[in-house]
């Protein structure tokens, strides 16, 4: 541990000099170089974008895909053409990113005339790819366990395919069993596969370099279309009781006619359970990355009123930003886990069989008994 604490005072002392001296041999007038904008710097990691960042160059990304259709049909070009500024002439049709301060600011335009024309985006941004890559990863995963097992049907998987069957061993065993009792199996491979989902997408937003990088979590868009799944599931596969608990529920009857007071507060409710899911992951995880990047713009931000005061910010942020960082690992897990819960509670809310079902089958069996 001794020799742990030494290791990582002598990395501090490197960065701190280095920094410092690095500020120290800068030149004195600031005005020559470019003006840091936090705002800017922030939104522009925690958003999308038409390329991947090179690791620790700021100024090149690796190319994508770049897929729209224009006035006369699709056009598909390479990102790198338009990522730096520059206007792409595909067959007499001009292409470029929307400058700041345009209603489409940072998006693909078409210029026709002089005009911005906005056309239909299908392009694989950041976020796209690193979908790509969150369900190949989590697929592939998950398809080689079950190919372990049926295989080795008698035997343990050990090491990371191990860790993977204790995942699955406790979500289902520790959520979704006890919560949903006989129709666990029925919804088992779409709970298990959100919470693998979920968690794959948490942990590569927190890797630096590529493949990691994305905000997928911190994007309202990616956790909204999870909770429309989960809402689709819950009302699509629930049965009459729940339908009759919010068309008819029983209360007094003034409170559902002739006003439908109840039926409307019902209704409702259907509607907040998935905006609570959306809300609760993009929230948690979009302000974990802010926190991080925060911390590292401090840097920057005390150099510039002293090599100092830099070097003495350099050594605080790095702490609090590892402090985040392993933070935010153990919110991935516990988001992914939230998510799954509250998507196995609501799923088996409507599941439940009313009073009178219940009872009418006990007494069913009771016959069946004394028959015998």
């Amino acid at each position: 541990m001794k020799r742990l604490y030494t290791i990582m005072t002598v990395l501090l002392l490197g960065v701190c000099s280095t920094f410092a001296a690095g500020d120290a041999t800068a030149p004195a007038d600031s005005s020559s170089h470019e003006k840091l904008n936090p705002k800017e710097i922030i939104f522009e990691h925690l958003g999308d974008a038409y390329g991947w960042e090179v690791p620790f160059d700021h100024h090149h990304r690796i190319p994508l895909p770049i897929i729209v259709y224009g006035t006369d049909g699709f056009h598909c070009f390479s990102s790198s053409h338009i990522t730096g500024g520059e206007t792409y002439d595909d067959n007499g049709h001009l292409f470029c990113l929307a400058p700041y301060g345009s209603p489409h600011q940072g998006k693909v335009v078409e210029i026709v005339d002089g005009k911005e024309i906005r056309p239909f985006d299908i392009s694989i941004t950041k976020n796209v790819a690193a979908l790509f890559i969150s369900v190949l990863l989590v697929g592939g995963l998950l398809l080689w366990l079950a190919a372990f097992h049926r295989k080795n049907r008698f035997k343990a998987p050990r090491k990371g395919l191990g860790a993977i069957e204790a995942l699955v061993t406790f979500i289902y065993d520790g959520v979704i069993k006890p919560t949903l009792g006989p129709q666990a199996r029925k919804f088992a491979p779409y709970l298990v596969t959100v919470f693998f989902f979920i968690l794959a997408m948490n942990l590569l937003g927190l890797i630096v370099i590529f493949p990691g990088g994305a905000n997928l979590t911190g994007n309202i868009a990616v956790t909204l279309v999870l909770s429309i799944i989960t809402f689709l599931v819950t009302n699509l596969m629930a049965n009459k009781h729940y339908w009759k608990e919010i068309l008819w529920p029983d209360v007094p009857v003034w409170l559902k006619c002739p006003l439908p007071i109840m039926q409307v507060i019902e209704i409702f409710g259907i509607f907040t359970k998935p905006a609570a899911l959306t809300v609760r992951l993009f929230a948690n995880m979009m302000g974990g990355h802010m926190i991080v990047i925060t911390l590292t713009l401090l840097i920057f931000i005390f150099s510039a009123v002293s090599p100092y005061a830099g070097g003495g910010a350099t050594v605080v942020s790095l702490m609090f930003t590892i402090f985040m960082l392993l933070i935010d690992v153990l919110v991935s897990f516990i988001q992914a886990y939230v998510f799954t819960m509250l998507s196995t509670i609501f799923i088996s809310l409507a599941q439940e069989h009313g009073h009178e079902e219940t009872h009418g089958g006990d007494e069913t069996a009771r016959g069946v008994l004394e028959t015998k």
